[in-house]
């Protein structure tokens, strides 16, 4: 109960985070990502200073046995760079260029964009599937 409590608490933060620094507006987004044209680079701030955040406490928690709330620390262990993670980023990238979403950004708009962030969510959801699914039928015989 209390992890769930801590994660709500947490995604609520978020939300007003992404809400307080336009990041939920795609056409904030779009601005950002147009290098070319009329480029707002207000979110480069916005990502800066989340990075600063994130390198500081990561320093601080890292030197900890275990986080507050579970056993150990679940990080990840690989470090490959293979074709599904590159062909991910580059369709992640592109599908934040073309709506000016990306999922945590996309659920914090519901409420304000619900119309295009629920199309978009559905797709992505969709998308998902798909992919699991792809995978799942072209897995090598075992």
């Amino acid at each position: 109960m209390k992890q769930a409590l801590v994660a709500l608490f947490a995604g609520i933060v978020f939300g007003i985070g992404l809400a307080l620094s336009q990041m939920i507006n795609p056409n904030k987004v779009l601005s950002f990502l147009d290098v070319t044209g009329n480029w707002d680079p207000s979110l480069a701030l916005v990502m800066g200073g989340a990075l600063l955040v994130t390198i500081i406490a990561f320093n601080f928690i890292s030197k900890r046995n275990r986080p507050l709330f579970d056993d150990k620390f679940r990080l990840p262990t690989r470090t490959d760079i293979d074709s599904p993670l590159i062909i991910g980023a580059i369709l992640f990238g592109l599908g934040w260029g073309i709506a000016g979403f990306c999922p945590g950004p996309a659920l914090a708009s519901l409420g304000i964009n619900f119309l295009d962030s629920f199309i978009f969510i559905v797709s992505m959801l969709a998308g998902s599937w798909l992919q699991k699914y792809y995978t799942t039928i072209n897995k090598p015989n075992e």
